[in-house]
């Protein structure tokens, strides 16, 4: 069986919205709180910081009246607020395909007044001169970067565990001839002898 998914953000904002809506009422937040956990699946915990985000975003009104906050908010407004968002992008696009075609416009003037003069390709030589010694200067940097001290430093703590590590697999390996020599009788020398083990197996310094 699949795990239940949650609700979304926006899934919870409609749901509150919908508690305005369909009651057409002013409430108080714990009431929403209430409401939202019985009826709308909402945890009433995060009643009240999606009720501020409404608010925020102009689509809840609310008023102070005497000790108590009171919430409302109703589908004509809901629609008022659609529509100046819709109008407002509307204008936004207009304004962008203004631009675009303004900018087209001088893309297109640049082109057919710029001319190849000497200066201009001295200057693309030059410059084309410059991005090859930097992209140079960039490979011999990345041959360098052993030296970065940051990397050294990492290099260094990599070969301190990697000692530490070996330093305890050495003594394993001596806590088990000594062991197998109580137990067996064996000699040091034979367990080393099967084993593969050299003559001058020690602890790193």
């Amino acid at each position: 069986m699949s795990k239940k998914r949650g609700l979304s953000l926006d899934e919870k904002r409609k749901r509150i919205m919908d508690i305005f809506f369909d009651r057409k009422d002013f409430f108080q937040l714990k009431e929403i709180e209430k409401i939202a956990s019985k009826e709308k699946g909402i945890n009433a915990m995060v009643v009240k910081e999606i009720v501020q985000g409404l608010v925020d975003d102009n689509m809840v009104d609310t008023e102070r009246i005497g000790t108590s906050n009171y919430f409302w908010a109703f589908p004509s407004k809901a629609m008022i607020a659609k529509k100046a968002k819709l109008q407002g992008l509307k204008n936004n696009i207009e304004t962008y395909e203004q631009k675009k075609v303004q900018l087209e416009k001088d893309i297109k003037e640049a082109k057919t007044t710029r001319t190849d003069t000497d200066k201009r390709t001295e200057v693309l030589k030059d410059l084309a001169g410059k991005e090859e010694l930097c992209q140079k200067l960039s490979k011999e940097l990345e041959r360098y970067k052993e030296c970065d001290p940051e990397v050294l430093e990492k290099m260094m703590e990599e070969t301190k565990m990697s000692h530490e590590a070996a330093n305890r697999w050495t003594d394993n390996i001596f806590s088990i001839k000594s062991w197998c020599t109580k137990k067996f009788g064996v000699e040091g020398k034979d367990i080393d002898k099967n084993f593969g083990i050299p003559e001058d197996f020690d602890y790193l310094e």
